[in-house]
Parts: C-alpha cells; sequence; structure tokens
C-alpha cells in the first residue's frame, strides 16, 4: 500500500489473500463486441507497441481501481462487513472503472487462512467459501458488468509487503507455483487480464532488497520477473504479465530513486524478456505530497516539473513505443493542496480516449491510511473531489459479457437546502431530497460537502453523520427506500457558521440538482 523511497521510513501494505482449492473454475462467458467500444474490447489482451490491443486488435485502455483486502488477514476484499459485493462492483462500473486490480498473499492459499468479516446478511452467498472462491465469485460477478480484472500479489504473508519477491517463509518456488495455479485456474476467462507479478519490490535502507539489472539472481528484480512471467506464459499464454519498477536504480540520472515499484528508467538498458514479447506491461506506482514528502513536490517549478520526472520514471517507455505503461497505483488524500494540482497533473499527463496510458486508481477503499478512497467512510457514498477530477478520463464498461444481471434503475433526485434556526455559534437546517426519477431508491445514503468549519452534532430523519468535510445522511431502518417521486426531510444542527453553502449533493455516483 506504502510507496516510500528506499531511504525513507518502512511502509505499511496493503491488499489481497486468497485460501485455495485448486480446483479450475468454469471460465466465464467471453465478453459482448459491445464492450469493443468501452475500450475493454474482446477477447484477451496484448500490446502493440506501447498500445494495448484486444483479441481483434482494436485499442483498449484500462481506467480502473484498486479493492485491496484479501491480502490482509481478513482474506476477502474489504467492506463486505457493510455491503454486498455485486453492489460494490454494480457502483465500480456505473462510475466508470472498466478494470478491477484485486491484491491477494501467498498466505490466502494457505489451508487455515479463513475469510472473515463477510456480513451473512449482505453476502449470503459468500458464507463457507475459501478465499479463492470469494475471488471467483467477484470475478464471475465483474465479469457480467463488463469489466476487467487484473490479479495483484501484493504481499507473501497477510502481514506486510516485502523488499524481494520471496521471504523465508513464502519461497520463490511457492511465489512461482502459486502464479501458475492461478493461471490455469483462471485459463479461457476473459474477464481476468493478467498478473502483477510482485508489488512495490524496494531497496532496504541501508543495503539490500530488490535491484534492477545489478545481475544477482537473488536480488535482481528484472531477472526474477522473467523467470516467474515465463512460468506463468507457459501455463496460460493468454495472460499479461505486468513487471513493476523499483524505487532505486544508479546510472540513469537524476533522480535516482523514487516511489517503491515506481522507478523503470532501468528497463531502457535492462528491459524484461519474455517468451511472448507482446504480452509484457510495465507498471509504475505513484503518489502525492501528502504520503510522503519527496523532493520534487518542493522544487520552485512545481507542478511543471512533473512531466520530465514522470518521463525519466515510466513514462519514456509509452512515448517511444517500448511497451504501454499501467500506473497500477496512484491515491491521495487531497489532505495538502499540492495534491490536486499533482493528481490533475498526472491524469492530464496520461491521456484521453483509448491511446492513453492505463491506470487503476488507489483505491476503492476508505480504509486506506495513506490515501482514503473513492467510497467515504461510510462505504457508500462518493468522494466527489476525487472522482470529479478522474472521472472525464474513465472508459466504462459497455455490455453485460454474458451475465444476465439487468443493469440497475438509473438515479435522478433533487435537493433544497434550508436553514431554519441560528444562533451564536450554531443553526439547525433541513434538507429534502426528492427522488425525480420513477424507480425507488432503495437504501438510499444521500452525501453532501459541508462548508469549512461546520461540524454537524446531531440529526433526524436519517443517519447524519461527518468525516472531514463530508456528510453523509443514510435512510432510516423503518424507511430504507424512497419511491420515485417522493420525497423525505432530514434536518441535523451543526456548530460553525450558518452563512456557509453546502455543495456537491449526491446520491451514490449520482449527483442531485438543486
Amino acid at each position: 500500500m506504502k510507496r516510500l523511497l528506499s531511504f525513507a521510513v518502512a511502509a505499511l501494505a496493503g491488499a489481497a489473500v486468497l485460501t485455495a482449492s485448486p480446483a479450475t473454475a468454469a471460465p466465464t462467458p467471453a465478453l459482448s463486441r459491445e464492450s469493443a467500444a468501452s475500450g475493454t474490447g474482446t477477447g484477451f489482451w496484448h500490446a502493440s507497441g506501447s498500445q494495448l490491443v484486444d483479441a481483434a486488435g482494436a485499442p483498449v485502455r484500462m481506467t480502473g481501481i484498486n479493492w485491496f483486502g484479501a491480502e490482509t488477514g481478513n482474506y476477502s476484499p474489504h467492506g463486505l462487513w457493510s455491503r454486498n459485493y455485486k453492489d460494490m462492483l454494480d457502483q465500480m462500473a456505473s462510475l466508470g472503472y472498466n478494470t478491477l486490480r484485486l491484491p491477494y498473499s501467498n498466505q490466502l492459499f494457505d489451508s487455515g487462512s479463513k475469510p472473515t468479516s463477510i456480513d451473512a446478511v449482505q453476502n449470503p452467498d459468500l458464507q463457507g467459501l475459501s478465499g479463492l472462491q470469494v475471488l471467483d465469485k467477484i470475478i464471475a460477478y465483474a465479469g457480467t458488468k463488463g469489466m476487467r480484472v487484473l490479479l495483484d500479489r501484493h504481499r507473501p504473508d497477510s502481514g506486510a509487503q516485502s523488499p524481494l519477491w520471496y521471504t523465508a517463509a513464502y519461497s520463490e518456488s511457492r511465489w512461482i507455483s502459486d502464479w501458475t495455479m492461478l493461471a490455469q485456474h483462471y485459463k479461457g476467462n476473459t474477464t481476468v487480464i493478467g498478473a502483477d507479478l510482485h508489488n512495490e519490490p524496494h531497496s532496504i535502507q541501508g543495503g539490500g532488497g530488490a535491484c534492477w539489472g545489478c545481475g544477482d539472481t537473488a536480488t535482481d528484480w528484472r531477472l526474477a520477473a522473467e523467470r516467474a512471467g515465463n512460468a506463468v506464459l507457459a501455463a496460460n499464454p493468454d495472460w499479461l504479465i505486468v513487471v513493476e519498477g523499483v524505487d532505486c536504480v544508479s546510472g540513469t540520472g537524476d533522480p535516482q530513486c523514487g516511489w517503491w515499484g515506481g522507478n523503470l528508467s532501468g528497463a531502457k538498458q535492462f528491459p524484461v524478456r519474455l517468451s511472448k514479447p507482446d504480452k509484457l506491461v510495465y507498471s509504475a506506482h505513484e503518489y502525492a505530497t501528502s504520503v510522503f514528502a519527496q523532493p520534487w513536490f518542493s522544487d520552485p517549478a512545481f507542478p511543471a516539473n512533473l512531466p520530465a520526472l514522470w518521463d525519466h520514471f515510466f513514462g519514456y517507455l509509452q512515448k517511444q513505443n517500448i511497451a504501454p505503461v499501467l500506473l497500477g497505483e496512484f491515491g491521495t488524500t487531497l489532505a495538502d493542496p499540492r495534491d490536486k494540482t499533482w493528481l490533475q497533473e498526472l491524469m492530464k499527463y496520461t491521456g484521453t480516449g483509448t491511446s492513453g496510458m492505463s491506470f487503476t486508481y488507489w483505491s476503492w477503499n476508505p480504509n486506506s491510511g495513506d490515501t482514503g478512497g473513492i467510497l467515504n467512510d461510510d462505504w457508500t457514498t462518493v468522494n466527489q473531489a476525487k472522482q470529479s477530477i478522474l472521472q472525464p478520463y474513465l472508459i466504462p464498461p459497455v455490455g453485460s459479457g454474458g451475465g444476465t444481471t439487468d443493469p440497475p434503475p438509473s438515479v435522478s433526485c433533487a435537493v433544497t437546502y434550508h436553514v431554519d434556526n441560528t444562533w451564536q455559534g450554531g443553526f439547525v437546517a433541513s434538507v429534502t431530497l426528492k427522488n425525480t426519477g420513477t424507480s425507488p431508491l432503495k437504501t438510499w445514503a444521500l452525501g453532501w460537502t459541508v462548508p469549512s468549519g461546520t461540524q454537524i452534532t446531531g440529526g433526524w430523519g436519517a443517519t447524519v453523520t461527518q468525516s472531514g468535510q463530508q456528510a453523509t445522511a443514510k435512510a432510516p431502518s423503518w424507511a430504507p427506500d424512497l419511491a420515485g417521486g417522493a420525497s423525505t426531510s432530514i434536518g441535523f444542527q451543526a456548530t460553525g457558521a450558518s452563512t456557509g453553502t453546502p455543495s456537491g449533493f449526491a446520491v451514490g455516483a449520482t449527483a442531485c440538482t438543486t
């Protein structure tokens, strides 16, 4: 999860874990031809220079999201304690995320690793399953939404990330054998497009850890990626092989060090060599100053210095038509004003349309300590400040992919806001939510941004909470649905000035008119 310089404070990890039954899962049907317009295409993918293309040669692009948790001791994606997994995936697809990067750990496949924190009422069909079987369910449903899935070996065990691709407890041979098992398990399933071989290889403060091009088979990540990548391709020649960078590479120019997994400058002199070269995708991770205060954020030239920095670390691979690049992780809390500028510039750098650089944002989860998530802390409403920056670059999945699930009804809503009473240092206000559509809003949750200095202290007519400047009103248990054309009133008391105007009212991903 964290991505710091090798000489910086050690970082925390975050991702998904599997408990395994190596029995082969039945392949899901191929994605429909209609999906080609969405950038996810048909059939399996390969590279044509730096452009990803589908089985028919049409350009495709990942504009995706990370949903972590299976790499942790939960052995399942997080948030299943509060929501149904299909509801989560419906929301991801409706927001425009066409690819899901799913982290896991090798420990997930151990016989004693049992998924936990999955609510039985919300997710009855996940009860009693192994970690791998839980992932099977998620992948199968993602396929019905037209989404693609990239598997990410995030950690060897559920406790922490590792600088090398192996540890004393989980050897290189175990790492490779688990990858070949997964490659065979999902063979023929066009929803699963590839393997992100190892998350964020990096050096160790004081010496050691991963290098790129040093020639030592015990530490040279480039050589290890070739060994694992070719083993995976032997088991499943349809998959993309995603190879992340390291953090520090000497002799390639300044800066020599970047984020964990983010420095691919060594691939110019020492490229990854695969048995199927058109299956190679390089991947970099990139974060904001709120994650770590890298020196380039305090450069007087910021943000004009960023494109050359990104060219140096990874962008040259795409620009020189060497290979496709995936921004496998990038994210921010937007806590620092520079964070927003950084994110806007990074998205501009990736480009628009199917010819742009692929990306999977970190993260869907609000419980990432580094970045927060696209979801707010209620695991339901959307952080509109982040989503609005990403939205112009998202290419939504289209088509059912052969599934039978009906699309969710469209949402349409309107909000009126009124200050009912004021006193020195506080006020009472009401929000009226109207369902302007014809279908009911089921178990609705209304989110909005409160003005700076406002703190909600209580509410009625709904469960009203506040995290930072994000407020949420959840439907009461006695009236969870709002019928088409109907209205409901939400009241709250707050401290602060009553003169500020709240903004960004939305039900899920849909903005309400005001």
